[in-house]
Formats: C-alpha cells, structure tokens, sequence
C-alpha cells in the first residue's frame, strides 16, 4: 500500500478554491482508492509521497527531512502575480513572500499545475520543466449537480426571487482580483435582473481594498443580494437556480466555481483570459470587458433561448472534467512518482 502524506492548512480558511480543490481530492482518493493508498493527514511520519498543497513554514521545514518525506510534490494553485488584487500585503513583505513561494516550489521533487499555461511561468522563475505535471481540477457530481425543475423553482422561492427573473451568479472571495467591481456595476446597470455573489472576506482586513467592499457589501444595490460565505450544499442550490453564472476575474488558475458550475448544467459567462484557451476554449460566453458583459446580458434578456446551447455546453465539460477521468489521472501519476523516488 503506497503511503501518502497530505500537508495542507487549506481547509482552515473557508470559501476559498484551493480548500475545495484539497477536500476534492481527499474524497476522491479516499472514494476510489482505500485499498491502495494509506492516506495520512498533516502527519510528520515516514511516507512514499509527501503532497504540499499550502506553503506552510512549518512544511518547508519538513522538506529537509528527505528520507521521511519520501517523493515530495508541490500543488501550485497560485503563483505571486495571481495575488495581485487579492491581498494587502506591505511591499517588503511581499517581495519576501514572492521569494519564499518560489523557494517552496524549489524544494519540491515535482509539481502539479492546474493549468498547463503556468509551465512556462514556473521554468521562467527557474523550475525545470519535466519535474512540472499538469493534472485539471474537478469537482464530484454528488456534491455539484444539475437539481429537477421542482427544485430549483423551491429554491427561487427561498430566495424570493419570481420564476420569470433572469437571475446571474457569482461566486468567489470578495476582492478587486475577482472583478467584484464590474459585478456591482452590472447589477446596477440591469435592475430588471438579479444579481447574487456567494462570498465574502475569507483573509478578513487584509484583503484587498476591505474597506471600500464592505461599504458596498453591507449597502448593495436592492437586486444585488451577498449570501457571506456559505457551505457547499448551498453553493450547489444557488448554481442551479441561477441563469448565468458569472466570474468576471482578471486573474484565475483554474476556478473550482467554473467546474461546479459545469456539473450544475449552469451557463457559464466570463471575462476572457488567456489562461482558459488551454482548458474550456469554446465552453462559456465570451466577455472583454462590462459593456461586452452587459451586450450579453441584454442579448439573454431579449432571447433566453440563447442560454440553451451554453447549458449543454457546461454538460460537456462537465463529463471531461469528471472525477471518474480525473481520479485515474491522479492514480497513474502517484504510482509513477513513488516509482522514481525507489
């Protein structure tokens, strides 16, 4: 049995992507391979593979320990410029914290990327490229998925929102990184629509321009409703009563809310980076900035219709993306790394 040891504080911090992305996986080892795998949590004892999925001090201290640690891979969900917009950091500690990120990857035998366009940002930063693995995010469809018709018209009915009402979502830590901005914006610019984003202020004060979002959080616009940080289940309900689920982020990896959104059959608008032509190229509505959001909000209001083939579009990525894919992925690479390490 290949003994794993799991390092990670991820899921001390609630309503963040990389929590979700840690307990995912857990579930999914645990789920579909119990017997092959001794799974161990935060446990300073001799194992196979060490898999780091935050940057701890007190794990990269226990790097130095090479014989304990067995195989030592690196879960990159951010590097330092995905943290511009999210954090307020004083200048020295930032550029020692950018420093100290790029150190722990260092430490690492290999890592794993979400997203294959950060292999080039990596070895650029000087990591070599074959230690660097892409593996995709997913999320279980026992958690995320599409609810009946009855459903979704209880849950509207909860959130007293009229069956007719056009309703779009966003998800996600309340920062200037998210676009939070433009979403607030877009709410006020379309009162005849319903405007929910699920989350709040995850890294409380010092999160990024705290002050200027929890005036708006706590006066929104009458149809822009903040639910604060809610569980998974709720998540899910919310996914599945929403009409359009929207991130209007400038900066992402590889967000667990587009995939949630996927397995809920939700029609997913974004703001078009770069970054997701290597994932979910064709997969979502298109956006540049908020006046191609709004086009297309106003293109929905005129001919819902419009909304149907996104929705199987999400189903598609949804089956790629799924964990029955993704779990083989996973075992096939700790098999192979153990491997290297005897």
């Amino acid at each position: 049995m290949l003994r794993i040891n799991m390092f990670s504080s991820a899921d001390k911090v609630k309503g963040q992507g990389v929590g979700s992305a840690y307990i995912e996986l857990i579930n999914m080892l645990n789920k579909h391979f119990s017997t092959e795998f001794d799974i161990s949590i935060n446990k300073f004892k001799q194992s196979d593979i060490s898999h780091y999925h935050t940057v701890d001090p007190q794990f990269f201290i226990s790097t130095f320990f090479k014989k304990k640690r067995g195989t030592t891979i690196g879960y990159v969900h951010f590097l330092p410029e995905t943290l511009e917009g999210s954090l307020t950091l004083f200048s020295p500690f930032k550029k020692i914290f950018d420093w100290y990120l790029i150190r722990f990857y260092g430490r690492m035998d290999q890592l794993v990327v979400v997203n294959p366009t950060f292999i080039p940002k990596l070895v650029e930063a000087g990591l070599k490229e074959e230690r660097i693995t892409y593996i995709p995010n997913f999320v279980s469809n026992k958690t995320f998925y599409e609810a009946t018709i009855e459903e979704k018209k209880d849950w509207r009915k909860k959130y007293q929102i009229p069956e007719e009402k056009l309703v779009i979502l966003g998800t996600g830590q309340i920062q200037q990184r998210k676009g939070i901005d433009d979403f607030v914006q877009l709410a006020i610019d379309n009162p005849d629509s319903q405007f929910i984003w699920a989350g709040g202020f995850s890294f409380g004060k010092i999160t990024d321009g705290y002050d200027r979002y929890k005036k708006i959080y706590d006066n929104p616009p009458k149809n822009l409703l903040f639910t604060g940080i809610v569980d998974r289940e709720e998540i899910m309900r919310l996914y599945n009563l929403a009409d359009v689920f929207l991130l209007p982020s400038y900066n992402e990896l590889f967000p667990m809310s587009i995939l949630e959104a996927f397995n809920c059959g939700t029609p997913v608008m974004l703001r078009d980076l770069e970054l997701y032509h290597a994932i979910i190229d064709e997969q979502y509505i298109s956006t540049k900035d908020i006046n191609d959001m709004n086009k297309e909000i106003d293109k929905i209001k005129k001919n819902p219709q419009i909304l149907k083939e996104y929705q199987q579009k999400s189903k598609n990525s949804a089956l790629y993306y799924s964990e029955e894919n993704v779990a083989k992925i996973w075992y096939d690479y700790y098999k192979e790394s153990a491997k290297e390490e005897n």
